[in-house]
């Protein structure tokens, strides 16, 4: 803690003006409870060890912000989202829209005392990004992107246009996120996982470097993208992340960002944007969830969580554990301590910090350390969202102040703070004024931390033209300056019209690897004589400027590209996961040319560790042959050969299940060896092959009884085990198993064996089977059910428990109800069918019975107060805890694993959020989590958690952690609810102690620092 703080105060707003405030604030109640506000100031915020914080603006100046932009005055252009997701938290919305504010500091004293409203209009909603470029003001706001003009300069907008339209995320958290321009001249911006494609102005597909349409077809998930300034030429630079809220670029034009995980998984990450990488949000091929099993699976969740044993996954930088990453700039003033120089400085409302990330080299890619700038251990509503670099090289950082971060959730609507944060002693707000008509002034203006300046001294320069070059070369020249700098003036050399060779030339024989990393970036975008420049440096020391070697080949179709890429491929290592990375990036699209000549190159591909990876990274018919003799290597442990396996479904081509099936022949195969040759198969390949029948029959018998054994039949279509199918689900009738046995054996046209079982004598397996076959609730099951119950030649009780059967399953609800109110029911099952129709407890059974009504639009104000005032106990919270809310949520590894993990939920929301999701628990729900109503093509229906989905799959998550697997064939459609599945009501089932027990428990799951 600065121990200089308690002396130091920053001039602070007027006392008139904290008075009016304060009267606001105490008088207003927030989530319909009262809450002892802070004041605005900033007595409760803990800076860094030499740093200083002054309170630049408040509420009601603006309202919650959600993305600020410093322009080249020291201005603050903020986002507001009053109107934050209403459809949802069933606030008041403004009907005139949302607001683009722009606060200005008037008298340089550091508060900001005049604001203008810039625009307003009802198609402002919610937006979520802002980036001041001169007159223009970029506004992103899913479905569109707004450029807004401010043409006299007057701080009001003058006229607006689509920059682009179509993506996708309206009202969402994951849609269009902030742009922010490039030292290449260029701008950058990400969407995330629900913005899925981008149309340009006139809504038409926008087209990637490849001429391919933007949108999920071919792209996983969220997605870094990059353009000239007016919108064209747009690239895809990286895909397959979750939810990045900011990309940032440092000057040597090196991608960074923060990622969100699913909420309570404590998983969130940093990523190095290695350019054209896949990030392993969901399965590359398959897209599944990161939930869904696979060999190699990742143990730990961080890495599971990111599919990081992948082959083809760029590794994350950094592992940040839970939280709501948001706004995000790498700061390259001088102002700030050394610590925070040249680094990435994020954002982060979940855990109530504002912090960098130092960063060191190691091999081709990095390692990052957390350190903490600005933090309120006091007040859980400090959220910053946002953060960049003013002119004079301070910090400014929009709070969107609130009880809540993120599940769409608002629990108040008025407030909002911008904070400035300097160095002890540097109080003053001073602004350079700046000299943007001559190249001397404008190379000075280019060496400046503000990004909006850097713009306006680019625009200028390359206006210019020749007329720039003389001082340019002066920045670029110089040796001794900052590389950073050198690699600014470098890079508007190169964008010279005509120039672009020259400067390139120069900069990839310099003796600084971030120079020629520039140069070689500079040539891959302007497309000159890249396999040229990749010719000169494939002997480069640096193991950074070997990685850009290998990147600059992507797609690259020179007839030289596959052998440069062979000596790359010649010094992988083995233990660079980066290098690995970036080699299978230049790969791509190319593998069968590259890897033959990666075979010439090395002639043993077997010999090393680094020669192996590439063989792991392979997608070519030409790496099989190796592969499959890694996969089968005896002296190596199985466990370490679960990658290989892993490997081959990342190979699609038609000889993959040729050498699979020769691994099947291969002498003292053990049976666990023989399982994973078989699960990486593919049937329809190998047909009817005598050896793959034979091995089936060796192996099916040591799997009788587990998930494995369902699964392999219905992969192979194996009816002659449908006895047994039969069998295990009576054997197992009361458990998961039970129900996948039967869907596969229905399936299969096994039905009358479940049929002939229910018209014998065995009345005792008959009532277990039926148990069983309530729970499946497949077509074929109900039709089966329905058959029996209706037909009279069965033994009645045999016929009721059929009917009652019928609505045990989430599928079969609606068809009980069809069937009770049906003229041809027989009236003796009438009674049963009724029990489970969809007017009894709602799907999740046990979760959702004996709920009272809900406490819904009720005032917890005098609630609230009355549970803070009782002595909470912690130990019998817990106790609460384990008998509510166990079925359905996670606490450290115990509990059951459906809605979110709610390990550190103490620190990400104080009391009064979390007494707000527990009594209306639709009023913020987490992304990932919300209710789908899956309509199936039978007329049956489910509701659940929709947490993975393939082209062949859905997989469905229900209250208590059931899940079920639906074959994307039988779905007709998927329909998100706005309620949660979460009950509404649950505070009602405990008394007043009992509540304020829970909440103190739940209030004590913090992060471990």
């Amino acid at each position: 803690m600065n121990t200089l703080r308690k002396k130091h105060y920053t001039k602070m707003l007027s006392i008139p003006v904290l008075v009016a405030l304060c009267t606001i604030l105490y008088s207003y109640t927030s989530l319909t409870m009262q809450k002892t506000i802070q004041s605005p100031g900033v007595n409760g915020l803990v800076p860094a060890d030499g740093l200083d914080v002054q309170l630049m603006a408040t509420e009601p100046m603006l309202k919650n912000p959600t993305n600020i932009s410093v322009d080249e005055k020291g201005r603050v252009w903020v986002t507001e989202a009053y109107n934050y997701r209403f459809d949802i938290t069933k606030k008041p919305t403004n009907p005139a829209g949302d607001r683009i504010m722009l606060l200005e500091d008037t008298n340089k004293d550091g508060v900001m005392d005049k604001s203008t409203v810039f625009y307003q209009g009802p198609e402002v909603n919610a937006p979520l990004g802002i980036c001041v470029l001169g007159k223009r003001v970029i506004v992103a706001q899913s479905p569109y992107i707004w450029a807004f003009y401010d043409d006299n300069e007057d701080g009001k907008a003058d006229r607006k246009e689509i920059m682009f339209q179509g993506i996708g995320g309206e009202q969402h958290d994951h849609g269009a996120h902030a742009f922010t321009f490039g030292p290449d001249g260029k701008l950058y911006f990400n969407l995330g996982n629900e913005g899925k494609q981008i149309r340009d102005k006139n809504n038409n597909p926008v087209l990637d470097q490849d001429g391919d349409p933007i949108d999920q077809n071919k792209y996983r998930q969220g997605m870094v993208l990059r353009c000239d300034p007016d919108g064209s030429n747009v690239e895809v630079v990286a895909s397959n992340f979750r939810n990045m809220f900011e990309v940032a670029v440092d000057s040597y034009g090196t991608l960074w960002q923060s990622d969100n995980d699913d909420d309570g998984n404590k998983s969130t990450r940093i990523n190095y944007v290695m350019e054209y990488g896949k990030f392993g949000f969901n399965d590359e091929m398959s897209n599944a969830s990161w939930r869904a099993p696979r060999t190699n699976m990742e143990k730990e969740t961080p890495l599971q969580h990111w599919h990081q044993n992948d082959p083809g996954v760029v590794p994350n930088l950094l592992a940040t554990g839970a939280g709501s990453p948001s706004g995000m700039m790498v700061y390259e003033g001088t102002l700030l301590p050394k610590i925070y120089q040249n680094q990435m400085i994020h954002a982060e409302p979940g855990n109530n910090v504002v912090r960098a990330y130092p960063v060191t080299n190691k091999g081709a890619g990095y390692t990052a350390t957390i350190a903490n700038i600005l933090t309120d251990p006091t007040d859980q509503w400090f959220r910053p969202v946002d953060v960049c670099a003013a002119p004079d090289g301070s910090l400014i950082v929009a709070d969107w102040y609130d009880p809540g971060v993120g599940g769409h959730q608002a629990g108040d609507l008025d407030k909002g703070r911008i904070y400035r944060v300097f160095p002890i002693g540097k109080n003053d707000y001073t602004i350079p004024v700046f000299d943007f008509n001559s190249a001397a002034g404008l190379v000075s203006a280019l060496q400046n931390a503000n990004l909006p300046v850097r713009y306006k001294a680019w625009v200028g320069l390359q206006a210019l033209g020749t007329r720039a070059i003389p001082e340019l070369e002066k920045l670029w020249r110089q040796k001794t300056a900052d590389s950073r700098l050198r690699a600014r003036a470098l890079w508007a050399l190169i964008k010279m019209p005509g120039k672009g060779s020259t400067y390139i030339s120069q900069a990839i024989k310099d003796a600084d690897p971030n120079i020629r990393i520039v140069g070689i970036r500079a040539a891959r975008q302007l497309k000159l004589d890249v396999a040229g420049t990749v010719a000169k440096l494939t002997n480069d020391a640096d193991p950074q400027v070997k990685r850009e070697l290998a990147i600059a080949l992507h797609h690259n179709k020179d007839q030289n590209a596959p052998a440069l890429w062979a000596t790359l491929a010649s010094q992988n290592s083995g233990t660079d996961r980066w290098y690995l990375e970036a080699l299978g990036i230049g790969a791509d699209h190319q593998w069968d040319q590259f890897f033959k000549a990666y075979l010439k190159k090395v002639k043993d591909p077997l010999k090393d560790d680094g020669s192996k990876d590439i063989v792991w990274r392979a997608r070519t018919d030409e790496s099989l042959p190796y592969l499959s003799q890694l996969a089968s290597d005896e002296k190596t442990p199985l466990e370490n050969r679960l990658r290989y396996f892993r490997a081959f479904d990342f190979n699609t081509g038609t000889a993959k299940s040729a050498y699979l099936l020769k691994m099947l022949d291969l002498p003292n195969k053990t049976p666990d060896f023989t399982r994973l040759v078989l699960k990486h198969m593919d049937p329809k390949a190998v047909g009817s092959s005598a050896s793959v029948q034979k091995t089936l029959k060796e192996v099916l018998p040591s799997l009788y009884g587990t998930p494995e054994y369902v699964d392999i039949i219905d992969q192979y279509k194996i009816t002659s085990e449908n006895p047994k199918l039969l069998q295990l689900a009576i054997e197992k009738y009361n458990m998961p198993i039970a129900g996948t046995s039967l869907a596969a054996l229905t399936e299969s046209g096994g039905s009358s064996l479940i049929t002939n079982m229910l018209a014998g004598n065995d009345l005792e397996k008959s009532k277990l089977l039926l148990i069983a076959l309530g729970s499946v609730g497949t077509k074929e099951s109900l039709d089966l059910l329905q058959s029996v119950a209706f037909d009279t030649k069965y033994n009645l009780e045999i016929r009721k428990l059929s009917a009652t059967a019928i609505g045990r399953s989430r599928g079969g609800r609606v068809r009980a109800q069809e069937l009770a109110t049906a003229v041809n029911t027989p009236a003796d099952v009438l009674a049963e069918l009724k029990t489970n129709a969809p007017s009894g407890p709602r799907p999740g059974g046990a979760v959702a019975a004996n709920i009272p009504s809900p406490s819904t639009g009720k005032d917890l104000s005098s609630l609230f107060r009355e549970l803070t005032a009782r002595k909470a106990n912690v130990a019998k919270g817990k106790a609460i805890f384990a008998r509510t809310c166990f079925v359905c949520h996670q606490v450290n590894g115990a509990g059951l694993d459906f809605g979110p993990k709610l390990s550190e939920i103490g620190s990400k929301l104080p009391k009064e959020a979390l007494l707000e999701n527990i009594v209306n628990p639709s009023s913020g729900i987490n992304f990932g989590y919300e209710t789908s109503e899956v309509s199936m093509k039978d007329g049956s229906m489910v509701t659940g958690i929709v947490f993975s989905k393939t082209e062949t799959e859905v997989d469905v998550k229900y209250p208590g952690g059931t899940t079920e697997k639906l074959k994307a064939s039988d779905v007709k459609s998927i329909k998100e609810l706005k309620t949660s599945l979460m009950p509404e009501g649950l505070d009602k089932t405990m008394n007043k102690q009992e509540l304020a027990d829970l909440l103190e428990y739940l209030s004590s799951l913090k992060k471990k620092s």
